[in-house]
């Protein structure tokens, strides 16, 4: 009967947890309905991107792009190795890398070489739990990327504690 029951638990909350995604030439209202509120609105002149994270602590994060008439050209998962890899170091600032792949999950600082570093979690290759950690100058201009294990999902002993 137990089991039963945290069969029914489990399969209620993925339910809850599944929306139902928009359709090419769905509008921004009509994307809300389906979506949710979006974590974040990022303007590109006339076009307009919701975002729809899930962090800190998931590993996705959908983007809905909408064109100038305000309907969905297009909505993908952006955490992944292939949309991280669109970011050039050198070159991408800060609003660019939000507009690519969304917030973070956590911010810090490397204050060896003064860096705001902005870390995502997400499933490299589609398999592995990792940590792309994206490096800032103080002009907020990448400057480095690297990727890693995330420790979120290791056993404890493999890092001594």
């Amino acid at each position: 009967m137990i089991n039963r029951t945290i069969f029914i638990a489990a399969l209620l909350l993925t339910a809850c947890a599944m929306r139902t995604p928009p359709n090419p030439g769905d509008t921004q209202d009509v994307i809300q309905a389906k979506m949710g509120k979006p974590t974040a609105v990022y303007a590109d002149g006339a076009s307009r991107t919701l975002e729809y994270a899930t962090g800190p602590m998931g590993q996705n994060t959908w983007m809905a792009r909408l064109g100038p008439d305000g309907r969905l050209l297009s909505y993908e998962q952006v955490l992944t190795s292939e949309k991280f890899a669109t970011i050039k170091i050198d070159h991408a600032t800060k609003e660019q890398v939000l507009h690519t792949v969304g917030r973070p999950a956590e911010r810090s600082h490397v204050a060896m070489k003064d860096y705001e570093v902005w870390s995502y979690r997400y499933k490299e290759a589609g398999v592995w739990n990792s940590l792309m950690h994206v490096h800032f100058d103080g002009q907020g201009v990448v400057r480095q990327m690297m990727n890693a294990p995330d420790p979120m999902y290791e056993p404890r002993d493999r890092f001594g504690f």
